[in-house]
């Protein structure tokens, strides 16, 4: 069910501030599985019981939320203008079909064509200013029938298979997390454990910050994709982590410090297992574990990132094997950071 229930999640809609569908079928998955509890700020958090009390109460984290658009203002035109939700290169957004709000309006990011444009121009990334949503309306009325200020939009995108093993879907950061929290939930798991699907990572780990609190978790495993550089002209020092060769381990990232000890029982524990693993090679990125660290008297940290190429676009990219090796890993470390 793993890759059925991904890519269930990878459909859904689930920009920051607007998870409630993410969250409605992570509910309806593991319906049986573990107590459950939706917090005020829309956390979804669920304790399991394992065979026997951890010595530590653990705590695995994934967010439900992924970048996109938000709608700031709706022009006499009818056409719409719109900032980031999350942090979206500009360069990916010019010609992109979006869908946008509750009604999953159809429409188009537009920009002044190429061939209007001063030569200075040309070669620069559109700013967002210069960008704007089409929905096929000619005023602002008919726009208004659709369309209110504050709604989401997110990128059309078709989850799907390609070549040897890979997939492709828009909001695989952090659907794929949330995938293998729900497979843990529906397995017999060593020890109690805590699980947390998270609201606004993306806009500051918000989401992160009430779930730790509540919780008061002793040792903590942030499950998240990051950044894999492994193509074409990049430096092997900025490659950071390559598809096909599993779950990357993070020992510091741009928010957070990880457990020394938490960080090399991991690998020690991949070795063991024979469970492929790769160190994340730089100190780049960050993820909701910064939040999760320091709430309450604290919590040791660890990151268990699968690699995905081109995050926050339409089309990120991560290999089967690199799931299944995480989900592998993520059992082995319940059952060693539990005793």
């Amino acid at each position: 069910m793993l890759y059925q229930n991904l890519e269930k999640l990878c459909t859904l809609a689930g920009v920051s501030g607007c998870e409630d569908a993410v969250r409605e079928e992570l509910l309806r998955m593991i319906e049986g599985q573990g107590v459950c509890q939706v917090d005020p700020l829309g956390n979804l958090l669920v304790f399991k019981k394992g065979k026997r009390a951890p010595a530590k109460k653990l705590l695995l984290s994934a967010h439900m939320d992924e970048v996109g658009l938000i709608i700031t203002h709706i022009g006499e035109d009818g056409l719409l203008k719109f900032a980031t939700v999350g942090g979206i290169d500009k360069r990916v957004i010019p010609g992109r079909a979006v869908r946008i709000g509750a009604q999953q309006v159809f429409g188009v990011v537009g920009v002044k064509p190429v061939h209007l444009k001063p030569a200075e121009e040309r070669e620069k990334a559109h700013e967002l200013d210069a960008l704007y949503i089409d929905i096929g309306a000619t005023t602002r009325e008919q726009a208004q029938e659709q369309v209110t200020l504050g709604d989401r939009a997110v990128f059309v995108s078709h989850y799907c298979t390609f070549g040897d093993g890979f997939l492709r879907g828009r909001a695989l950061d952090d659907r794929a997390g949330c995938a293998l929290l729900v497979e843990l939930l529906q397995s017999e798991l060593e020890y109690d454990t805590h699980f947390a699907f998270t609201v606004q990572e993306e806009t500051g780990t918000t989401g992160a910050k009430t779930a730790a609190n509540q919780i008061a978790a002793e040792i903590g495993i942030v499950v998240e994709t990051t950044t894999a550089c492994d193509i074409p002209d990049v430096p092997p020092e900025k490659v950071v982590c390559s598809l096909g060769k599993g779950p990357v381990i993070s020992f510091m990232d741009r928010g957070t410090i990880y457990d020394a000890k938490l960080y090399a029982q991991a690998l020690e524990i991949a070795k063991l297992q024979q469970i492929s693993c790769q160190s994340k090679a730089g100190v780049y990125g960050g993820n909701e574990a910064r939040s999760i660290q320091t709430a309450g008297s604290g919590t040791r940290m660890l990151a268990v990132s699968i690699p995905c190429r081109y995050l926050h676009t339409p089309s990120c990219v991560a290999k089967k094997t690199d799931i299944e090796e995480s989900l592998r890993l993520l059992k082995a470390l319940i059952g060693a950071f539990g005793e």
